[in-house]
């Protein structure tokens, strides 16, 4: 799913409009990338928590040459899926 079909389920199973639902989606997930980048956590009860992992550096290989490549430490989103999404995806 890609976000103006997420947008266009919203505006359907509510009464909003899809500019409205827009607005609600984006914001959403500026306030989820805000909280992001200053470190926190967001738990979302029955879908999962996003965090920040950092990686340390490291050296990589180029793959196209095989040159050794340093790669420094970054920072990375997590996700990490709650329990309800769990045993959706693995029902019997």
């Amino acid at each position: 799913m890609i976000k103006s079909e997420l947008v266009a389920k919203l505006a359907e199973q509510t009464n909003l409009t899809k500019t409205d639902a827009e607005n609600v989606v984006s914001t959403v997930f500026k306030e989820i990338t805000k909280a992001l980048i200053k470190g926190n956590r967001v738990e979302l009860r029955g879908f999962g928590v996003l965090s920040v992992r950092e990686r340390k550096p490291r050296t990589g290989r180029n793959p196209k040459t095989g040159e050794k490549v340093e790669v420094s430490s970054k920072k990375v989103p997590f996700f990490k899926a709650g329990k309800s999404i769990n045993e959706a995806l693995n029902k019997k």
